[in-house]
Parts: C-alpha cells; structure tokens; sequence
C-alpha cells in the first residue's frame, strides 16, 4: 500500500464521500482525527471534511481505495461495531475486495464468543480454503492470522456437530531435550510452550467449557510426537509452528488424517528452528503436495498483519536483511 508524499508522475485527484448521518462523524474521523491521520499515512492521501462531505485527495487509485476503506467503516459503526486502529487497517487492506464478497456472511466464522471475518484479501482466501478444502497449509509471517483463523473454524466446526474433537498440536523444537529438566509432569512441561493454542480457545469458547473439553478430550492440545501411531477420525487437527519440523515428522503427521477430518497446517519458513543444515517439513511439503487434489497452500505475506502496525515494520526490516544477506542463485 502506497504511503507517504504522493508521487510526482501521477495525477492528483479528487472524490467526496456524502455521510447522511452526521453524528457518526466523531466515531468515523476518532479521537483527535487518528483514524482520519492512519489512512492518509498508508494511502498517501488528503482527507477533508465539511459537515456530512467528506473530500478525499490523492494521486492515482488512493482516493477511491480512501473512500472504499471509508465507506466501509461508516457501515460498521452504523452496525454498532467498535472502531479501533486494527479495524482502520483492515478497511484499508480490505477496501479492494468487492463489497459482495467481503461481506459474505458465508466468511464470517462464528464462535460462542465471536465472530471472526477476514481482515485482510489473503485471509479472504484463507478462510475459503479452510472452508472448502480437507487439507490446507497456511505459510507465512507472524501475525497474519494464520492459525488464530484455523482455530476459530475448528471451534465453530465442533460447536456445529460437523466435527466431535479438535486436535491441536506443535512440534517442540525449542524445548528439545531441556524438556526433562522442567518441573512437574509432561502436561506442565509442555503447556506453556502450547500456550498460544490455549490463548485462542479461550478467544472462542468460554472458559469453562474449554476446561471441559480438555478433561473429556473433546478438546486436545499435544506435542508433535504424541500423534505417532494414531488415526483421527471426525477431528479438525491443526499443526502450527509446522516449520519446526523434519519431513519425516511432516508425512508421519499427515497421514494421521482420518475420515470426517480436516487438518491445517500453519507456518513460517524464515523462522525455522531446526538444527542447521536440516531441511524443514513443511518446505518439504509445499514442494511435495504443490497440484494435489483437495490440498491448498495459502500464502501470507508482510502485507497481511494485523498486529500492531510496529510488527509489520518489523517483519519488513528482517526480510529486508535476509534478501540482502541471501546470495544470488548460480547461473
């Protein structure tokens, strides 16, 4: 997305938006203008307005995508959604996407707690996929959303009947060994390093039904290594953190996959753990699976974040570096 001054070699133009409820306007613009300011920082455009018109100046498509991103925020605020710089964000990356398609109710996922809609045009296609296909991998950067959207399908799947467990599963590359000398028993050893799975139940689902779940086994967050040997039927099973792992571990893993199941895979290849010189699973299987019939690879990139605006800085610097220090391929 464009940002800063306005290029030189475009032309400036510009589109008024008409808002027919002007007591929206304080919620619309926010405190001190700041939703105003965060999309005329990412769009590179001028926002002005006189009572209920609102004018929108910029070089070449940013205006239109500044009134789309607008438009869809006066929707929200007219449905009582609360407006914060993450929604101002995601009308921005959401604004060219097609208003029949965004706002399908067919992509919203919903959970006891919430509803979870896409954010971003790759989660758009992310939660299609989870929808449609037995068996999706979504790769990339933090934040992005990847599994925090495939546990809100598991959940929502499990709450509906259409699927009777979740399975929730990481490899534990960074503890390795060192598991052992941990206090307590191989539950408490392991749970903290499985804690972001924990984080996003309890998103979902309240928290003493999650509880139970996890006493009955409806709902099971394990390590990698317990799912050898096993088959999972009428499950939705959900691998993260799937960089971490060896090819070997990767097949033993999807063959796990049972009838009635649905499995995601979710990961990040620039930030593998494993020992050097060791390849990693999930490149293993993006390579291997790439055409197959019923599986789907989604990819996310630094575009997609929605954390803190800071994160995406972040992950832009670090794969700045890593082109940078990445040699050339032999001609």
């Amino acid at each position: 997305m464009p940002s800063g001054d306005p290029p030189t070699d475009q032309e400036v133009v510009t589109m008024y938006l008409e808002i027919s409820d002007n007591s929206v306007l304080p919620i619309l613009f926010g405190e001190h203008d700041r939703n105003i300011a965060r999309i005329e920082q990412l769009l590179g455009v001028s926002i002005r307005s006189r009572g209920g018109q609102i004018e929108i100046r910029g070089p070449g498509d940013s205006p239109q995508t500044a009134k789309v991103a607008l438009e869809r925020l006066y929707r929200a605020i007219r449905k009582g959604q609360p407006i914060d710089q993450g929604e101002v964000e995601s009308a921005v990356r959401m604004a060219e996407v097609p208003d029949d398609t965004s706002n399908d109710d067919g992509l919203a996922i919903r959970t006891r707690l919430k509803t979870i809609k896409p954010r971003s045009p790759t989660q758009v296609g992310y939660i299609r996929a989870l929808k449609t296909h037995e068996l999706v991998f979504g790769l990339g950067p933090a934040g992005t959303g990847k599994t925090y959207i495939a546990v809100a399908q598991a959940v929502a799947l499990l709450t509906s009947g259409k699927v009777t467990r979740i399975i929730l599963s990481r490899p534990a590359v960074e503890a390795g060994e060192r598991l052992g000398f941990l206090p307590g028993d191989m539950r408490e050893k392991i749970d903290p390093y499985l804690r972001p799975l924990y984080d996003a139940l309890y998103d979902m689902l309240p928290a003493e039904l999650v509880a139970k779940h996890l006493t009955t086994g409806t709902i099971e967050i394990a390590p990698l290594a317990f799912m050898r040997g096993r088959t999972l039927a009428n499950s939705y099973i959900i691998l993260d953190e799937a960089q971490n792992t060896t090819p070997t571990q990767m097949k033993m893993f999807l063959t796990r996959l049972g009838e009635n199941s649905r499995m995601a895979i979710t990961g990040d290849l620039s930030q593998i753990d494993l020992p050097m010189g060791a390849k990693s699973g999930l490149r293993d299987a993006a390579d291997t699976l790439a055409g197959v019939d019923g599986v789907a690879f989604v990819r996310f990139t630094d575009a997609d974040v929605v954390r803190h605006p800071l994160v995406t800085r972040i992950v832009r610097a670090y794969n700045a570096l890593d082109a940078r220090l990445t040699p050339p391929p032999a001609e």
